[in-house]
């Protein structure tokens, strides 16, 4: 391993967090940010007629990266908001046909809160476990399935230990049970390849800043085939098919759009870049360190997240220690917490364990000397650790 001069410090390896936005989304945003200003909802003029043209064109972007119909795109804020809308609005929608939903132990806080609440106003959520790996298991969720079975809300790709669930398995057992499948595609989506026909998904969430795109934005996939019907969260002017009200940010969608853009043009060629980085990353830290621990399963993941315990280690001090890396402990929304997480007890991790575990995210933009930098950093602090406390 070399340690380069030239490194930007500190390195950025959060990724899961946020990413960085692509310069080449920029180039397509600032025309939107000045001279583009019109409201995309103004039918009057040609300022609001351009503006209407870009999200439109945005709308088709963003549903050709996931094998959708663009009138099936309905723009929010983020994923958070399309996961809220998601379940809330078809579980308020349908309510007086079935009130039982389905849902697992490691999703986002964002789907389990609004499991939370719908429970609070009545509804049965069943909260599914996860095996060693993180997985589900599908004899599991068929058997947690009856006739009152409204919807199933599985992750694509969880934001802590970087798994794949059997997406198309999930959708093929939901659709042969008539329950609706929604997933959370926010770490998904532009990564590993998604087609809402092939994997039978009704509804699918995603992010602008976890594919290079803008904060606060994001979109929701509504199925046409069969419909999905929801009660919308906000009201207002009935903007995005009556399901989001509110004036549409144009320079963020267009974003989003050139995002999805670049993400499924370069989908193939990343992947296996960060495989390699994977591999890489995985053989200099298994080796410096042996007793390492992978969190999640090694085969079935998205090789861009890492998640990594670290035995005989204070998480914290490890953590205050390894200042030329930006790391994590678990998920950005949970970080100023200071709980553990959740997603690795799921996975039966021991407390200890789970306390010293980080987070680390390959992306677009690391190269191979930041991972020979942190590989020497992390095996260095670690060491000096263990010797301080022995």
């Amino acid at each position: 391993m070399t340690q380069s001069a030239n490194i930007k410090r500190p390195v950025y390896l959060d990724y899961q967090a946020t990413t960085p936005l692509d310069p080449r989304v920029l180039e397509a945003m600032m025309p939107f940010l000045t001279d583009k200003f019109g409201n995309p909802h103004s039918t009057s003029h040609s300022y609001g007629w351009e503006a209407a043209a870009a999200v439109e064109r945005a709308r088709g972007q963003v549903a050709e990266l996931i094998g959708a119909a663009p009138e099936e795109i309905i723009f929010t804020s983020g994923a958070t908001e399309s996961n809220n809308l998601a379940i809330k609005g078809a579980a308020r929608f349908y309510r007086a046909r079935r009130d039982h939903l389905v849902t697992v132990v490691s999703e986002h806080k964002c789907v389990r809160e609004s499991c939370a609440a719908l429970e609070r106003e009545g509804f049965r959520v069943t909260i599914l476990p996860v095996n060693a790996g993180g997985l589900i298991e599908l004899d599991q969720l068929a058997e947690a399935l009856d006739e009152h079975t409204l919807l199933v809300s599985v992750m694509a790709v969880n934001n802590e230990i970087g798994v794949i669930q059997p997406l198309a398995d999930i959708g093929r057992l939901c659709r042969e049970k008539r329950v609706f499948f929604h997933t959370d595609a926010a770490q998904a989506a532009g990564k590993i390849p998604l087609d809402v026909r092939a994997m039978a998904i009704d509804m699918m969430s995603l992010s602008g800043h976890k594919i290079y795109g803008p904060k606060g934005v994001g979109a929701l996939f509504v199925g046409h085939r069969p419909r999905v019907r929801l009660e919308p969260l906000i009201s207002g002017g009935g903007q995005e098919a009556g399901l989001r009200s509110g004036t549409l940010a144009p320079h963020q969608v267009v974003g989003l759009g050139e995002a999805c853009v670049l993400a499924g043009g370069e989908m193939a060629d990343e992947a296996a870049r960060l495989e390699a980085l994977f591999d890489h990353f995985h053989a200099g830290l298994t080796a410096g360190l042996p007793d390492v621990v992978l969190n999640g399963d090694a085969g079935a993941r998205f090789k861009g997240n890492l998640n990594y315990s670290f035995p005989g280690v204070d998480g914290e001090m490890l953590l205050a220690r390894l200042r030329d890396l930006a790391v994590s402990s678990g998920a950005a929304c949970a970080s100023a917490s200071g709980e553990s997480s959740y997603v690795l007890e799921a996975l039966g991790v021991a407390p200890g364990l789970a306390q010293a575990s980080l987070r680390i995210g390959l992306g677009r933009f690391t190269t191979r000397a930041e991972v020979d930098y942190a590989l020497e950093t992390l095996i260095r602090e670690v060491r000096e650790l263990r010797a301080n406390h022995a």
